[in-house]
Protein backbone atom coordinates (compact mmCIF):
# COMPACT_ATOMS: atom_id res chain seq x y z
CA UNK A 1 0.00 0.00 0.00
CA UNK A 2 1.12 3.35 -0.69
CA UNK A 3 2.98 5.45 1.81
CA UNK A 4 4.06 8.37 -0.24
CA UNK A 5 0.65 10.15 -0.52
CA UNK A 6 -0.34 13.53 0.39
CA UNK A 7 -3.97 12.99 1.06
CA UNK A 8 -6.69 10.43 -0.40
CA UNK A 9 -10.16 10.04 -1.16
CA UNK A 10 -12.50 6.82 0.02
CA UNK A 11 -15.73 5.86 -1.87
CA UNK A 12 -17.79 3.15 -0.35
CA UNK A 13 -19.34 0.76 -3.20
CA UNK A 14 -22.44 -1.32 -1.85
CA UNK A 15 -20.87 -4.35 -3.55
CA UNK A 16 -19.19 -7.46 -1.62
CA UNK A 17 -15.57 -7.42 -1.46
CA UNK A 18 -13.61 -11.11 -1.10
CA UNK A 19 -10.46 -11.08 0.73
CA UNK A 20 -7.16 -12.79 -0.22
CA UNK A 21 -7.82 -15.56 2.55
CA UNK A 22 -11.93 -15.31 1.31
CA UNK A 23 -13.36 -13.50 4.02
CA UNK A 24 -16.57 -12.11 2.55
CA UNK A 25 -17.32 -8.04 3.44
CA UNK A 26 -20.78 -6.68 2.71
CA UNK A 27 -18.83 -3.77 1.01
CA UNK A 28 -16.26 -1.89 -1.38
CA UNK A 29 -14.30 0.82 -0.39
CA UNK A 30 -11.73 2.31 -3.14
CA UNK A 31 -9.20 4.40 -1.46
CA UNK A 32 -7.62 6.62 -3.99
CA UNK A 33 -4.34 8.32 -3.39
CA UNK A 34 -2.71 11.36 -4.74
CA UNK A 35 0.17 13.87 -4.46
CA UNK A 36 0.51 17.66 -3.34
CA UNK A 37 -0.22 18.36 -6.71
CA UNK A 38 -3.32 16.04 -6.77
CA UNK A 39 -1.73 13.90 -9.02
CA UNK A 40 -3.40 10.62 -8.87
CA UNK A 41 -0.59 7.96 -7.76
CA UNK A 42 -2.59 4.46 -6.88
CA UNK A 43 -5.84 2.79 -5.97
CA UNK A 44 -6.69 0.76 -3.41
CA UNK A 45 -9.63 -1.74 -3.09
CA UNK A 46 -10.47 -3.15 0.22
CA UNK A 47 -13.88 -4.63 2.17
CA UNK A 48 -16.14 -2.17 4.25
CA UNK A 49 -17.59 -3.37 7.45
CA UNK A 50 -19.54 -1.14 9.09
CA UNK A 51 -18.69 -0.82 13.23
CA UNK A 52 -21.51 -2.13 14.74
CA UNK A 53 -21.42 -4.82 13.14
CA UNK A 54 -18.00 -5.25 14.62
CA UNK A 55 -19.03 -4.55 17.60
CA UNK A 56 -21.85 -7.76 17.82
CA UNK A 57 -18.85 -10.03 16.50
CA UNK A 58 -17.23 -8.82 20.19
CA UNK A 59 -20.82 -9.03 22.27
CA UNK A 60 -21.41 -12.32 20.49
CA UNK A 61 -17.40 -13.83 21.08
CA UNK A 62 -16.58 -14.24 17.57
CA UNK A 63 -13.65 -13.96 16.26
CA UNK A 64 -12.86 -9.93 14.51
CA UNK A 65 -11.41 -10.71 10.90
CA UNK A 66 -10.27 -7.58 9.09
CA UNK A 67 -8.00 -8.54 6.84
CA UNK A 68 -8.01 -6.09 3.83
CA UNK A 69 -11.24 -4.41 5.24
CA UNK A 70 -11.28 0.06 5.57
CA UNK A 71 -12.06 0.38 8.83
CA UNK A 72 -13.83 3.78 10.11
CA UNK A 73 -13.88 5.71 13.02
CA UNK A 74 -13.38 2.17 15.21
CA UNK A 75 -13.29 2.92 18.75
CA UNK A 76 -13.41 0.47 21.66
CA UNK A 77 -14.79 3.63 23.86
CA UNK A 78 -17.54 4.42 21.53
CA UNK A 79 -18.49 0.73 22.10
CA UNK A 80 -18.07 1.04 25.79
CA UNK A 81 -20.41 3.42 25.61
CA UNK A 82 -23.40 2.07 23.66
CA UNK A 83 -23.04 -0.97 25.77
CA UNK A 84 -23.39 1.28 29.03
CA UNK A 85 -20.47 0.14 30.34
CA UNK A 86 -17.41 1.81 32.63
CA UNK A 87 -15.31 4.45 30.39
CA UNK A 88 -12.12 1.94 31.52
CA UNK A 89 -14.04 -1.50 31.70
CA UNK A 90 -11.88 -4.58 30.03
CA UNK A 91 -13.60 -5.37 26.69
CA UNK A 92 -13.13 -9.21 25.67
CA UNK A 93 -12.30 -9.63 22.13
CA UNK A 94 -11.84 -13.67 21.45
CA UNK A 95 -9.45 -13.43 18.64
CA UNK A 96 -8.33 -10.69 16.20
CA UNK A 97 -7.11 -10.57 12.39
CA UNK A 98 -6.47 -7.61 10.69
CA UNK A 99 -4.04 -7.49 7.65
CA UNK A 100 -3.27 -5.39 5.08
CA UNK A 101 -6.23 -3.03 6.51
CA UNK A 102 -6.75 0.87 6.03
CA UNK A 103 -7.95 2.49 9.76
CA UNK A 104 -8.62 6.10 10.16
CA UNK A 105 -10.59 8.11 12.51
CA UNK A 106 -11.07 11.76 13.19
CA UNK A 107 -10.97 11.35 16.89
CA UNK A 108 -8.79 8.26 16.93
CA UNK A 109 -8.41 4.65 16.60
CA UNK A 110 -9.19 3.09 19.98
CA UNK A 111 -8.46 -0.16 21.24
CA UNK A 112 -7.69 0.67 24.55
CA UNK A 113 -8.47 -1.62 27.61
CA UNK A 114 -9.33 -4.76 25.31
CA UNK A 115 -8.14 -8.37 25.95
CA UNK A 116 -7.71 -10.37 23.44
CA UNK A 117 -7.89 -14.22 24.73
CA UNK A 118 -7.39 -16.76 21.75
CA UNK A 119 -4.51 -16.94 19.81
CA UNK A 120 -2.26 -14.39 18.01
CA UNK A 121 -3.47 -10.93 16.86
CA UNK A 122 -2.24 -9.59 13.89
CA UNK A 123 -1.92 -6.46 12.27
CA UNK A 124 0.52 -7.26 9.90
CA UNK A 125 0.68 -4.59 6.64
CA UNK A 126 -1.85 -2.54 8.47
CA UNK A 127 -2.80 1.00 7.73
CA UNK A 128 -3.35 3.89 10.43
CA UNK A 129 -3.82 6.31 7.98
CA UNK A 130 -5.17 9.45 9.91
CA UNK A 131 -5.57 10.15 13.41
CA UNK A 132 -4.25 9.00 17.26
CA UNK A 133 -3.89 4.95 17.42
CA UNK A 134 -4.37 3.91 20.78
CA UNK A 135 -3.29 0.17 22.46
CA UNK A 136 -3.25 1.26 26.08
CA UNK A 137 -3.42 -1.10 28.58
CA UNK A 138 -4.06 -3.62 26.08
CA UNK A 139 -3.74 -7.45 27.14
CA UNK A 140 -2.93 -9.34 24.56
CA UNK A 141 -2.46 -12.64 25.98
CA UNK A 142 0.07 -15.85 25.16
CA UNK A 143 -0.17 -16.12 21.09
CA UNK A 144 2.38 -14.04 19.22
CA UNK A 145 1.38 -10.51 17.93
CA UNK A 146 2.67 -9.05 14.53
CA UNK A 147 2.53 -5.31 13.44
CA UNK A 148 4.83 -6.16 10.75
CA UNK A 149 5.24 -3.70 8.19
CA UNK A 150 2.31 -1.43 9.56
CA UNK A 151 2.23 2.77 8.77
CA UNK A 152 1.23 4.82 11.72
CA UNK A 153 1.03 7.80 9.41
CA UNK A 154 0.76 10.59 12.18
CA UNK A 155 -0.21 11.47 15.56
CA UNK A 156 0.10 9.84 18.93
CA UNK A 157 0.85 5.95 18.53
CA UNK A 158 0.29 4.66 22.49
CA UNK A 159 0.86 1.37 23.75
CA UNK A 160 1.07 2.40 27.40
CA UNK A 161 0.62 -0.51 30.50
CA UNK A 162 0.16 -2.84 27.59
CA UNK A 163 0.53 -6.38 28.65
CA UNK A 164 1.72 -9.15 26.41
CA UNK A 165 1.95 -12.66 27.07
CA UNK A 166 4.18 -15.20 26.00
CA UNK A 167 5.16 -15.32 22.42
CA UNK A 168 6.80 -13.30 19.26
CA UNK A 169 5.96 -9.90 19.42
CA UNK A 170 6.94 -7.96 16.18
CA UNK A 171 7.51 -4.94 14.64
CA UNK A 172 9.42 -5.40 12.18
CA UNK A 173 9.99 -2.75 9.46
CA UNK A 174 7.01 -0.64 10.75
CA UNK A 175 6.89 3.09 10.00
CA UNK A 176 5.70 5.81 12.99
CA UNK A 177 4.94 9.40 11.49
CA UNK A 178 5.18 12.57 13.88
CA UNK A 179 3.97 12.19 17.16
CA UNK A 180 4.85 10.64 20.54
CA UNK A 181 5.44 6.74 20.42
CA UNK A 182 4.43 5.77 24.07
CA UNK A 183 5.46 2.31 25.10
CA UNK A 184 5.34 3.24 28.59
CA UNK A 185 5.07 0.57 31.24
CA UNK A 186 4.70 -1.63 28.70
CA UNK A 187 5.46 -5.24 29.99
CA UNK A 188 6.18 -7.54 26.71
CA UNK A 189 6.84 -10.86 28.90
CA UNK A 190 8.79 -13.39 28.10
CA UNK A 191 9.57 -14.42 24.21
CA UNK A 192 10.87 -12.58 21.50
CA UNK A 193 10.75 -8.85 21.08
CA UNK A 194 11.96 -6.94 17.77
CA UNK A 195 11.17 -3.51 16.43
CA UNK A 196 14.29 -4.30 13.60
CA UNK A 197 14.12 -2.00 10.90
CA UNK A 198 12.00 0.53 11.93
CA UNK A 199 11.65 4.13 11.05
CA UNK A 200 9.99 6.74 13.93
CA UNK A 201 9.57 10.20 12.81
CA UNK A 202 9.90 13.19 14.91
CA UNK A 203 8.60 13.45 18.31
CA UNK A 204 9.19 11.41 21.48
CA UNK A 205 10.05 7.55 21.17
CA UNK A 206 9.03 6.46 24.84
CA UNK A 207 9.41 2.87 26.85
CA UNK A 208 9.88 4.83 29.80
CA UNK A 209 9.68 1.98 32.47
CA UNK A 210 8.93 -0.38 29.67
CA UNK A 211 9.57 -4.41 30.81
CA UNK A 212 11.29 -6.72 27.93
CA UNK A 213 11.14 -9.96 29.56
CA UNK A 214 12.74 -12.29 29.12
CA UNK A 215 14.14 -13.22 25.70
CA UNK A 216 16.02 -11.28 22.58
CA UNK A 217 15.17 -7.81 21.78
CA UNK A 218 16.22 -6.03 18.64
CA UNK A 219 15.73 -2.56 17.52
CA UNK A 220 18.38 -3.71 14.81
CA UNK A 221 18.54 -0.79 11.73
CA UNK A 222 16.21 1.46 13.69
CA UNK A 223 16.44 4.94 12.20
CA UNK A 224 14.77 7.94 14.65
CA UNK A 225 14.37 11.07 12.71
CA UNK A 226 14.57 13.42 15.62
CA UNK A 227 12.98 14.02 19.36
CA UNK A 228 13.46 11.88 22.41
CA UNK A 229 14.36 8.15 22.26
CA UNK A 230 13.78 7.56 26.28
CA UNK A 231 14.45 3.84 28.21
CA UNK A 232 14.75 5.63 31.41
CA UNK A 233 13.83 3.12 34.29
CA UNK A 234 13.33 0.22 31.68
CA UNK A 235 14.14 -3.40 32.89
CA UNK A 236 15.27 -6.50 30.65
CA UNK A 237 15.61 -9.86 31.17
CA UNK A 238 17.84 -12.17 30.51
CA UNK A 239 18.67 -12.17 25.91
CA UNK A 240 20.43 -10.49 23.30
CA UNK A 241 19.72 -7.41 22.48
CA UNK A 242 20.78 -5.78 19.66
CA UNK A 243 20.65 -1.91 18.38
CA UNK A 244 22.91 -2.51 15.56
CA UNK A 245 23.15 -0.09 13.03
CA UNK A 246 20.29 1.75 14.48
CA UNK A 247 20.67 5.71 13.61
CA UNK A 248 19.52 8.24 16.34
CA UNK A 249 19.01 10.96 14.44
CA UNK A 250 19.35 14.10 16.27
CA UNK A 251 17.53 12.75 19.33
CA UNK A 252 18.29 12.98 23.28
CA UNK A 253 19.44 9.33 24.06
CA UNK A 254 18.11 8.85 27.59
CA UNK A 255 19.30 4.72 29.36
CA UNK A 256 19.36 6.02 32.54
CA UNK A 257 19.04 4.11 35.40
CA UNK A 258 18.17 1.11 32.43
CA UNK A 259 18.28 -2.67 34.01
CA UNK A 260 19.94 -4.93 31.50
CA UNK A 261 20.73 -8.02 33.21
CA UNK A 262 22.36 -10.85 31.38
CA UNK A 263 23.71 -11.33 27.68
CA UNK A 264 25.41 -9.15 24.60
CA UNK A 265 23.83 -5.56 24.33
CA UNK A 266 25.11 -4.74 20.76
CA UNK A 267 24.83 -0.87 19.75
CA UNK A 268 27.69 -1.83 16.83
CA UNK A 269 27.62 0.58 14.45
CA UNK A 270 24.90 2.71 16.00
CA UNK A 271 24.56 6.02 14.27
CA UNK A 272 24.03 9.05 17.20
CA UNK A 273 23.37 12.55 15.96
CA UNK A 274 24.02 16.26 17.57
CA UNK A 275 21.62 14.69 21.13
CA UNK A 276 23.16 13.71 24.80
CA UNK A 277 23.57 10.14 25.25
CA UNK A 278 23.58 9.08 28.73
CA UNK A 279 23.67 5.33 30.72
CA UNK A 280 23.41 6.96 33.92
CA UNK A 281 23.13 4.98 36.64
CA UNK A 282 22.77 2.01 34.38
CA UNK A 283 23.17 -1.39 35.56
CA UNK A 284 23.98 -4.65 33.62
CA UNK A 285 24.84 -7.47 35.96
CA UNK A 286 26.96 -9.88 33.30
CA UNK A 287 27.74 -10.16 29.49
CA UNK A 288 29.10 -7.72 26.73
CA UNK A 289 27.93 -4.47 25.67
CA UNK A 290 29.60 -3.40 22.49
CA UNK A 291 29.43 -0.31 20.69
CA UNK A 292 32.24 -1.17 17.51
CA UNK A 293 32.40 1.23 14.99
CA UNK A 294 29.64 3.15 16.71
CA UNK A 295 29.57 7.49 15.34
CA UNK A 296 28.61 9.18 19.03
CA UNK A 297 27.98 12.42 16.84
CA UNK A 298 28.03 15.85 18.58
CA UNK A 299 26.69 15.22 22.06
CA UNK A 300 28.12 14.39 25.69
CA UNK A 301 28.15 10.77 26.31
CA UNK A 302 27.54 9.49 29.82
CA UNK A 303 27.91 6.57 31.45
CA UNK A 304 28.04 8.01 35.14
CA UNK A 305 27.46 5.61 38.35
CA UNK A 306 26.88 2.60 35.58
CA UNK A 307 27.31 -0.87 37.69
CA UNK A 308 28.95 -2.70 35.15
CA UNK A 309 30.96 -4.62 37.76
CA UNK A 310 30.97 -7.97 35.90
CA UNK A 311 30.12 -7.07 32.47
CA UNK A 312 32.78 -5.54 29.50
CA UNK A 313 32.22 -2.55 28.11
CA UNK A 314 33.62 -2.05 24.61
CA UNK A 315 34.07 1.26 22.18
CA UNK A 316 36.52 -0.17 19.86
CA UNK A 317 37.27 1.58 16.68
CA UNK A 318 34.07 4.14 17.41
CA UNK A 319 34.47 8.09 16.11
CA UNK A 320 33.74 9.50 20.14
CA UNK A 321 32.11 12.21 18.61
CA UNK A 322 32.64 16.00 19.91
CA UNK A 323 31.06 15.65 22.77
CA UNK A 324 32.63 14.97 26.54
CA UNK A 325 32.14 11.34 27.89
CA UNK A 326 32.45 10.68 31.25
CA UNK A 327 32.55 7.08 33.10
CA UNK A 328 32.94 9.36 36.77
CA UNK A 329 31.77 7.07 39.51
CA UNK A 330 30.95 4.16 37.52
CA UNK A 331 32.07 0.24 37.52
CA UNK A 332 33.21 -1.91 35.30
CA UNK A 333 34.92 -5.30 34.30
CA UNK A 334 36.58 -4.25 31.42
CA UNK A 335 36.26 -1.07 30.03
CA UNK A 336 37.54 -0.90 26.10
CA UNK A 337 38.49 2.43 24.03
CA UNK A 338 40.64 0.80 21.81
CA UNK A 339 41.91 2.56 18.38
CA UNK A 340 39.77 5.44 19.19
CA UNK A 341 40.12 9.10 18.61
CA UNK A 342 39.75 10.90 21.99
CA UNK A 343 39.16 14.35 20.72
CA UNK A 344 37.40 15.37 23.48
CA UNK A 345 37.32 15.63 27.28
CA UNK A 346 37.35 11.96 28.94
CA UNK A 347 36.56 11.65 32.49
CA UNK A 348 37.73 8.39 33.50
CA UNK A 349 37.49 8.17 37.06
CA UNK A 350 36.08 5.66 37.41
CA UNK A 351 34.95 4.04 40.99
CA UNK A 352 36.09 0.62 39.98
CA UNK A 353 37.29 -0.91 36.76
CA UNK A 354 39.09 -4.41 36.37
CA UNK A 355 40.54 -3.35 33.21
CA UNK A 356 40.94 -0.71 31.10
CA UNK A 357 42.38 -0.64 27.96
CA UNK A 358 43.35 2.42 26.04
CA UNK A 359 45.42 0.84 23.88
CA UNK A 360 46.36 2.33 20.53
CA UNK A 361 44.50 5.67 20.54
CA UNK A 362 45.12 8.88 19.70
CA UNK A 363 44.00 11.23 22.31
CA UNK A 364 43.88 15.04 21.68
CA UNK A 365 42.26 16.37 24.94
CA UNK A 366 42.46 15.75 28.27
CA UNK A 367 42.10 12.15 29.62
CA UNK A 368 41.21 12.33 33.21
CA UNK A 369 42.23 9.85 36.00
CA UNK A 370 42.75 12.63 39.03
CA UNK A 371 40.83 11.39 41.82
CA UNK A 372 38.94 14.28 43.37
CA UNK A 373 36.10 13.44 46.37
CA UNK A 374 36.53 9.55 45.82
CA UNK A 375 38.89 6.85 45.25
CA UNK A 376 39.68 6.11 41.46
CA UNK A 377 41.00 2.16 41.24
CA UNK A 378 41.55 0.35 38.03
CA UNK A 379 43.38 -2.95 38.51
CA UNK A 380 45.05 -3.17 35.28
CA UNK A 381 45.39 -0.17 32.42
CA UNK A 382 46.38 -0.47 29.10
CA UNK A 383 48.19 2.61 26.71
CA UNK A 384 50.31 0.10 24.39
CA UNK A 385 50.32 2.35 21.19
CA UNK A 386 48.95 5.27 22.50
CA UNK A 387 49.43 8.53 20.46
CA UNK A 388 49.13 11.18 23.13
CA UNK A 389 48.42 14.88 22.06
CA UNK A 390 46.81 15.53 24.92
CA UNK A 391 47.30 15.18 28.55
CA UNK A 392 47.08 12.76 31.03
CA UNK A 393 45.95 13.89 34.41
CA UNK A 394 46.87 10.80 37.18
CA UNK A 395 49.12 10.57 40.08
CA UNK A 396 51.29 7.88 40.64
CA UNK A 397 50.41 7.29 44.02
CA UNK A 398 46.89 7.77 44.26
CA UNK A 399 46.05 6.10 40.91
CA UNK A 400 48.98 3.12 41.57
CA UNK A 401 49.68 3.88 38.26
CA UNK A 402 53.34 1.06 38.71
CA UNK A 403 50.80 -1.50 39.67
CA UNK A 404 48.70 -0.87 36.65
CA UNK A 405 50.68 -1.32 33.96
CA UNK A 406 52.89 -4.11 35.66
CA UNK A 407 49.70 -6.41 36.32
CA UNK A 408 49.34 -6.73 32.34
CA UNK A 409 50.03 -9.86 30.65
CA UNK A 410 51.98 -7.79 27.85
CA UNK A 411 55.35 -7.84 27.11
CA UNK A 412 58.01 -6.04 28.47
CA UNK A 413 58.74 -4.06 25.52
CA UNK A 414 55.13 -2.94 25.58
CA UNK A 415 55.02 -1.91 29.61
CA UNK A 416 58.29 0.13 28.60
CA UNK A 417 56.39 2.09 26.03
CA UNK A 418 53.47 2.74 28.14
CA UNK A 419 56.02 4.19 31.25
CA UNK A 420 57.99 6.26 28.69
CA UNK A 421 54.27 7.78 27.76
CA UNK A 422 53.24 8.53 30.95
CA UNK A 423 56.84 9.95 31.78
CA UNK A 424 56.93 12.39 28.86
CA UNK A 425 53.48 13.28 30.04
CA UNK A 426 54.15 14.04 33.54
CA UNK A 427 56.93 16.08 31.96
CA UNK A 428 54.17 18.34 30.14
CA UNK A 429 51.87 18.13 33.49
CA UNK A 430 54.70 19.49 35.93
CA UNK A 431 54.57 16.34 37.88
CA UNK A 432 58.69 15.89 37.92
CA UNK A 433 58.30 13.65 40.92
CA UNK A 434 55.71 11.23 39.00
CA UNK A 435 57.60 11.50 35.90
CA UNK A 436 61.09 10.82 37.42
CA UNK A 437 59.23 7.34 39.03
CA UNK A 438 58.00 6.66 35.15
CA UNK A 439 61.29 7.10 33.90
CA UNK A 440 62.56 4.43 36.06
CA UNK A 441 60.14 2.17 35.36
CA UNK A 442 60.76 2.63 31.54
CA UNK A 443 64.22 1.96 31.69
CA UNK A 444 63.74 -1.11 33.70
CA UNK A 445 61.65 -3.15 31.48
CA UNK A 446 63.50 -1.54 28.08
CA UNK A 447 66.49 -3.32 29.85
CA UNK A 448 64.85 -6.52 30.06
CA UNK A 449 63.31 -6.41 27.11
CA UNK A 450 66.64 -5.49 25.55
CA UNK A 451 67.85 -8.47 27.41
CA UNK A 452 64.82 -11.14 25.68
CA UNK A 453 65.61 -9.63 22.27
CA UNK A 454 69.94 -11.12 22.64
CA UNK A 455 68.55 -14.33 24.42
CA UNK A 456 66.16 -14.67 20.96
CA UNK A 457 69.31 -14.10 18.58
CA UNK A 458 71.85 -16.37 19.85
CA UNK A 459 72.46 -19.15 22.61
CA UNK A 460 75.82 -17.47 23.32
CA UNK A 461 73.66 -14.39 24.28
CA UNK A 462 74.77 -14.59 28.28
CA UNK A 463 78.50 -14.17 27.03
CA UNK A 464 77.79 -10.52 26.77
CA UNK A 465 73.97 -9.66 27.21
CA UNK A 466 74.28 -10.73 31.14
CA UNK A 467 77.35 -8.82 31.76
CA UNK A 468 75.66 -5.68 29.47
CA UNK A 469 72.58 -6.12 32.08
CA UNK A 470 74.31 -6.63 35.75
CA UNK A 471 76.38 -3.69 34.83
CA UNK A 472 73.11 -1.37 33.62
CA UNK A 473 71.32 -2.62 37.13
CA UNK A 474 74.33 -1.96 39.67
CA UNK A 475 75.63 1.56 38.12
CA UNK A 476 72.47 3.20 36.50
CA UNK A 477 69.76 1.40 38.49
CA UNK A 478 70.47 0.84 41.84
CA UNK A 479 73.35 3.90 42.56
CA UNK A 480 71.23 6.34 41.45
CA UNK A 481 67.98 5.29 40.23
CA UNK A 482 69.06 6.37 36.53
CA UNK A 483 69.81 9.90 38.00
CA UNK A 484 66.55 10.52 39.33
CA UNK A 485 67.49 9.88 42.65
CA UNK A 486 70.32 12.61 44.26
CA UNK A 487 70.52 10.85 47.89
CA UNK A 488 70.59 7.32 47.05
CA UNK A 489 73.88 8.40 44.55
CA UNK A 490 75.22 10.06 47.84
CA UNK A 491 74.43 6.83 50.20
CA UNK A 492 76.10 5.08 47.01
CA UNK A 493 79.00 7.22 47.41
CA UNK A 494 79.66 6.42 51.18
CA UNK A 495 78.89 2.83 50.76
CA UNK A 496 81.73 2.28 48.16
CA UNK A 497 83.81 4.78 50.12
CA UNK A 498 83.97 2.01 53.20
CA UNK A 499 84.24 -0.78 50.97
CA UNK A 500 87.65 0.62 49.82
CA UNK A 501 88.54 1.52 53.17
CA UNK A 502 87.79 -2.17 54.24
CA UNK A 503 90.10 -3.32 51.83
CA UNK A 504 92.62 -1.16 52.65
CA UNK A 505 92.57 -2.36 55.96
CA UNK A 506 92.09 -6.13 55.50
CA UNK A 507 94.46 -6.42 52.04
CA UNK A 508 97.83 -5.83 54.38
CA UNK A 509 97.23 -9.16 56.33
CA UNK A 510 97.30 -10.95 52.87
CA UNK A 511 99.72 -9.80 50.50
CA UNK A 512 102.81 -7.98 50.94
CA UNK A 513 101.27 -4.16 50.24
CA UNK A 514 101.24 -1.17 52.46
CA UNK A 515 100.24 2.54 52.38
CA UNK A 516 103.24 4.27 53.00
CA UNK A 517 103.95 7.96 54.46
CA UNK A 518 105.95 9.96 52.26
CA UNK A 519 106.25 12.33 55.44
CA UNK A 520 107.39 9.49 57.86
CA UNK A 521 103.90 9.41 59.48
CA UNK A 522 104.30 12.42 61.65
CA UNK A 523 100.79 12.16 63.17
CA UNK A 524 101.24 8.22 63.95
CA UNK A 525 98.24 7.15 62.28
CA UNK A 526 96.75 3.83 63.01
CA UNK A 527 96.53 1.49 60.16
CA UNK A 528 92.89 2.07 60.47
CA UNK A 529 92.96 5.67 60.37
CA UNK A 530 95.49 5.81 57.60
CA UNK A 531 93.12 3.46 55.47
CA UNK A 532 90.38 5.75 55.99
CA UNK A 533 92.34 8.79 55.07
CA UNK A 534 93.73 7.40 52.43
CA UNK A 535 90.32 6.18 50.67
CA UNK A 536 88.80 9.68 51.58
CA UNK A 537 91.55 11.80 49.57
CA UNK A 538 92.15 8.99 46.72
CA UNK A 539 87.96 8.60 46.18
CA UNK A 540 87.65 12.46 46.03
CA UNK A 541 90.45 13.00 44.01
CA UNK A 542 92.28 15.17 46.40
CA UNK A 543 95.70 13.05 46.38
CA UNK A 544 97.83 15.46 49.20
CA UNK A 545 101.11 13.03 48.51
CA UNK A 546 101.42 12.44 52.23
CA UNK A 547 100.38 9.32 51.83
CA UNK A 548 101.22 7.16 48.83
CA UNK A 549 100.17 3.04 48.03
CA UNK A 550 102.72 0.50 47.32
CA UNK A 551 102.11 -3.55 46.00
CA UNK A 552 98.33 -4.06 44.87
CA UNK A 553 96.74 -1.75 46.93
CA UNK A 554 98.29 0.60 44.21
CA UNK A 555 96.12 -0.51 41.57
CA UNK A 556 93.30 -0.32 43.66
CA UNK A 557 93.71 2.99 44.59
CA UNK A 558 93.71 4.19 40.78
CA UNK A 559 90.53 2.14 40.55
CA UNK A 560 88.85 4.01 43.67
CA UNK A 561 89.88 7.28 42.48
CA UNK A 562 87.63 6.74 38.86
CA UNK A 563 85.18 5.31 41.13
CA UNK A 564 84.71 8.78 42.93
CA UNK A 565 85.19 10.70 39.52
CA UNK A 566 82.36 8.76 38.21
CA UNK A 567 80.26 8.91 41.36
CA UNK A 568 81.17 12.67 41.88
CA UNK A 569 79.89 13.35 38.74
CA UNK A 570 76.81 11.09 38.53
CA UNK A 571 75.60 13.14 41.87
CA UNK A 572 76.37 16.16 40.27
CA UNK A 573 73.73 15.01 37.09
CA UNK A 574 71.45 13.66 39.65
CA UNK A 575 71.66 17.20 41.91
CA UNK A 576 71.37 19.69 39.04
CA UNK A 577 68.40 17.65 38.04
CA UNK A 578 66.40 18.14 40.44
CA UNK A 579 67.07 21.47 41.46
CA UNK A 580 66.88 22.91 37.68
CA UNK A 581 62.97 21.44 38.02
Amino acid sequence: MRTDYDHYTVDIKNLKFTSDNHIVHPKTAIITFFDNKKTKLAVEILGYQENEEIYKWIDEGKPVILDQCYVHNFSLTEYRSTRGLEKKSTVIIRSFQSSSAFYESKFGTDFSFARFEEGGVVFDETHFAYGPVSFNSVFFGDGDVRFDHVYFREGVVDFGNVSFGAGIKKFNNSVFGAGKKDFQYCSFGPGEVSFANCEFDRGELSFINADFGEGNVSFKIMRVKSGKVDFHYAKFGKGDISFERADFGDCRVDFRAVEFNKGRINFNRSVFGQGEITFEGSEMLSGRFSFKRAALGKGSVSFELAEFENAELFFEKSDMGEGDISFLGGRFGLLSLQSCHLDHYLDLRVAHCGYLDLSDTIARDIIDFQPYDQEVMIDVMNLAGMRLLGRIYIDWQDNEVQKMICKQESSNRLKAEQFRILKENFSVTGQYVDEDKAYVQFKRFEAIADLEVQKKKSKWYWLWAWPQFGFKWLVFDKIGLYATDPVRVLISMVFSFLIFTLIYIFLPFIFDTHIVSSLGDPDKLSSVAVAFYHSAITFLTIGYGDYYPSGIIRWISGFEGFVGLFMMSYFTVAFVRKILR
